[in-house]
């Protein structure tokens, strides 16, 4: 089967944009701010890029994902479902007790995600422990992991930073969503993560930067990062994808208050006829 054109998944995008509101509306609760920047990036990823992505028990031969930044999880649920790994109808219940769809990836009550996440700054450090598992099994498998700029102010996230490089985890490709703000403000007022390219190569890795909203520079980085490890690089890649916070709904961008708030009906309304009238 061909992979989807840059204008196919820009189009499927939108699409999961419309689940992400629709789901998040429903539970009147969520990150829709972080979800929608996040999206564009994670669909070119799991329609495009990863291989051999089953439903089920873990298969070493099989692409991984980890979620670090957990609280966007509505995109993780729109892409499991388009994916056909659960039903559509189960994104109602995001959030509700008891459901399989929480508020951050729970591994006990849904398998398919790779590992609970949602404590900001754990979810790297479980990203190199599996990739590094896989490089001693010899398994060629690649590990992405998928960031937020407010997260890596996080140390743990440093640390890791640090180790995955010793141990040439060039199996490991990491995904910033830089989408500029976080719950308390804006991330260079909080505590300013530049230049983030220049610390991330001062750390070894490999660095690529791109605009995380254009789907031809989005797949490019990730088959340079695949072909970096194949032409003998030892070093981990990370992408910093240049995003806008609430994506595709003009109420919403770079709207810190969008951070973390559901929208109310009407204004669910008026976003996503946005985004499909530019689907």
């Amino acid at each position: 089967m061909s992979k989807p054109t840059a204008a196919e998944l820009k189009k499927l995008s939108n699409e999961l944009r419309v689940h992400i509101l629709e789901m998040i509306t429903e539970a009147k609760s969520g990150h829709p701010g972080g979800s929608l920047s996040a999206i564009d990036a994670m669909t070119a990823l799991w329609f495009a890029e990863m291989q051999g992505v089953p439903q089920g028990a873990p298969d070493a031969s099989r692409d991984h994902f980890v979620l670090s930044k957990g609280h966007a999880v509505p995109a993780l649920y729109a892409i499991l479902a388009q994916k056909g790994y659960i039903p559509f109808e189960e994104l109602k219940t995001l959030r509700r007790t008891g459901a399989r769809l929480q508020g951050h990836p729970d591994r006990v009550r849904l398998p398919i995600v790779e590992a609970s996440t949602g404590s900001l700054g754990q979810g790297l450090s479980v990203a190199c422990g599996m990739a590094m598992a896989h490089k001693l099994s010899g398994s060629k498998s690649r590990i992405y992991c998928m960031v937020g700029d407010g997260e890596i102010q996080e140390g743990q996230i440093w640390e890791a930073a640090l180790s995955a490089p010793k141990f040439e985890l060039s199996n490991l490709c990491v995904i910033l969503d830089n989408n500029g703000g976080q719950i308390d403000g804006p991330t260079d007022e909080v505590l300013s993560l530049k230049p983030i390219a220049e610390k991330w190569r001062a750390f070894n890795w490999e660095v690529i930067e791109i605009d995380g909203h254009n789907f031809d520079q989005i797949l490019g980085a990730y088959q340079k990062a695949r072909e970096l490890e194949s032409k003998g690089s030892k070093k981990p890649v990370f992408i910093i994808a240049n995003t806008v916070k609430g994506k595709g709904v003009s109420f919403m961008e770079n709207k810190i208050e969008w951070h973390g708030a559901a929208p109310k009906a009407e204004d669910a309304k008026r976003a996503i006829e946005e985004v499909r009238k530019n689907g």
